[in-house]
This record gives C-alpha cells, structure tokens and sequence, in this order.
C-alpha cells in the first residue's frame, strides 16, 4: 500500500472512530424510535392506536427511569401527569420542569435521552403524524 493510501485509510478510521465515539454526531436512523427504546431493557412507551395518518403512544417513567437515546419524527406531545425530567440533546443537559396539562409540538429530534429525576411518575402521550 502507498504512503498515499495509508494516510488515507488512517484519516477514514479516525472520522469513523470520532462518529462512532461521538454522541452528538450519531445519526437519527441508526436510533431507535420512542416506541423501540426503553430503559435497561425494559420499555417505556406503549402503542395505543396506530392508523394510515397518526401513532399514539403513551410514555411512563416513574422515578428514576429514563428513556435511551432515541429520536422523534414530527409530534404532538402532551403531559398527562408532568414531573421533572433531565434532558440530554444536541443542545446539552438541562432540567425541565413539566406541568400536567402542558402540550408541544415538534418538527421532529434528532435524538435525546430523558431521565425523570422528580419523585414522582410522569406520564406522556406521543402523537405522529404520518
């Protein structure tokens, strides 16, 4: 192999590396959907209605459970029961406190990951559009 060659191969496997060891750089279709994650091998979020135009999930982390890194397509989301919730993203680490009753819309995540670290059990309903 040239000198040319080598470098070269040496430069790929370093951005290969840096993506893969990267969190900020994983890409949204090599996640799972908020249906497919769970926490610790367990899931969180449940199928209540699929049809041809939407998805209905319901998402419920007590105390100390989270939801894996995931992405989201565009949504309608809506807090049943709210609670305080840790949020890592794109953006960083940042605590959110959600109010029972607070709705949001969302052109799409490219992902996150969620921990409730309140002491008590959040509830959330996930609706896509399709």
């Amino acid at each position: 192999m040239s000198r040319s060659m080598s470098k070269r191969a040496l430069s790929i496997a370093s951005i290969a590396a840096l993506f893969a060891c990267n969190p900020m750089l994983v890409a949204a279709e090599d996640l799972p959907d908020p249906l497919a994650a769970g926490w610790n091998g367990e899931p969180v979020c449940e199928l209540l209605h699929e049809g041809a135009h939407q998805r209905i999930l319901r998402c419920t982390f007590p105390p100390g459970v989270g939801h894996e890194k995931h992405f989201h397509k565009a949504h309608f989301g809506y807090a049943i029961t709210g609670g305080k919730m840790r949020i890592l993203d794109e953006n960083g680490e940042r605590e959110v406190e959600m109010r029972s009753g607070y709705s949001w819309t969302s052109d799409g995540v490219s992902w996150h990951e969620v921990l409730n670290i309140g002491e008590t059990t959040s509830v959330y309903l996930i609706i896509e559009a399709f």
